[in-house]
């Protein structure tokens, strides 16, 4: 197919506005949609130089700067999986890249297959590979080393939960005096973990933002968001992110060694195991309470309630940690007003 000119206005939708940049770089213009998780942006399945693609059509146009784009390149020199971008165009908010397929992690570790052990493992070993190009990242000036979970960073997500939560999904706002309880204790909370943020991280380290390759290698996707951040991080995003049940403290135990052994091997800093627990309890809070205040956007202001099993079970997992800790009474006062065992 001959290329030629592209025309566009911001009113074409993303299909239209794909087809003529497929077009327009002599491309067959046929699209297969692709259903985004949460997201503003739109993906379709392409043909892109007698190849399977994935293009991603964004809103508007974008600067050459684009997070994702920077995290890309220093992922994929850091040798982190993560797919190849075959062409960007920010005048037109278009990226082709790699197609990594449509087995995401999360979906595989449904099916309860024996060999989900060695692939949350694989997982594991990630992570620490990722905390490993904390130092290329800096060299680089990479946007991901230049953004970092600090005080500021780490309240604001946890107001975002105490919004959304009580104000957008139970539409019951906290009494006045235990809201100014809980966030005295989101901003010590958010004191302490700012002290740890000193690694790179993907923030979004979920089994929904995994894809599994036909050889069994882990592919990162939706990494535009990477910063600095804690060792326990990515962590407690993949053990417990979007779970039905809590792990088992062995469980738990048996991939903080993992993980800490993994960094060792990579030449990161020694952590005590204890001190590590102790970390990871602490993101567990933030985290979790994060993740609770996303899901009760998506369902109370867009009726996405596929995400409302997910909040008890990630309530259960702050609770204990409070309780085991001995901190933050107020937060579990909130909680038992959250789930309706007293006003």
């Amino acid at each position: 197919m001959n290329a030629r000119p592209m025309h566009q206005t911001p009113e074409d939708s993303a299909p239209q506005r794909l087809q003529a940049f497929l077009s327009s770089r002599g491309q067959p213009d046929w699209i297969e949609p692709l259903t985004p998780d949460a997201s503003a942006r739109n993906y379709f399945r392409v043909s892109w130089e007698g190849r399977p693609a994935v293009a991603c059509v964004y809103p508007e146009a974008f600067d050459k700067k684009l997070p994702w784009l920077d995290t890309t390149a220093l992922f994929s020199a850091a040798g982190v999986p993560v797919a190849e971008v075959y062409a960007a165009e920010p005048g037109v908010g278009i990226i082709v890249q790699q197609d990594l397929g449509d087995r995401l992690l999360s979906a595989i570790l449904e099916t309860g297959s024996e060999s989900n052990a060695e692939l949350i493992d694989r997982a594991v070993r990630l992570i620490a590979k990722i905390q490993a190009a904390t130092e290329l990242a800096r060299e680089r000036r990479s946007i991901a080393y230049r953004l970092r979970f600090d005080r500021e960073k780490l309240e604001w997500e946890l107001g975002f939960f105490l919004d959304h939560h009580f104000g957008s999904l139970l539409k019951k706002p906290l009494s006045r005096g235990l809201e100014t309880s809980v966030r005295q204790e989101f901003a010590s909370l958010a004191e302490d973990l700012e002290e740890y943020s000193k690694y790179l991280t993907h923030r979004d380290f979920h089994a929904s933002n995994l894809m599994v390759a036909d050889d069994g290698r882990l592919f990162l996707i939706d990494h535009q968001d990477a910063r600095l951040g804690s060792a326990a991080y990515d962590l407690v995003s993949l053990l417990l992110d979007r779970i039905k049940e809590p792990p088992s403290k062995p469980r738990l135990d048996e991939k903080r060694e993992l993980l800490l052994r993994e960094r060792s091997l990579l030449g990161l800093e020694s952590i005590e195991p204890e001190a590590f627990e102790f970390e990871f309890d602490l993101v567990a809070i933030q985290r979790c309470l994060k993740a609770i205040g996303t899901f009760s956007n998506q369902a109370g202001n867009f009726g996405r309630s596929n995400y409302l099993p997910y909040i008890s079970p990630m309530f259960g997992v702050v609770e204990e940690t409070c309780k085991r800790i001995r901190r933050y009474p107020a937060v579990l006062e909130m909680i038992g007003v959250a789930q309706g065992r007293f006003d």
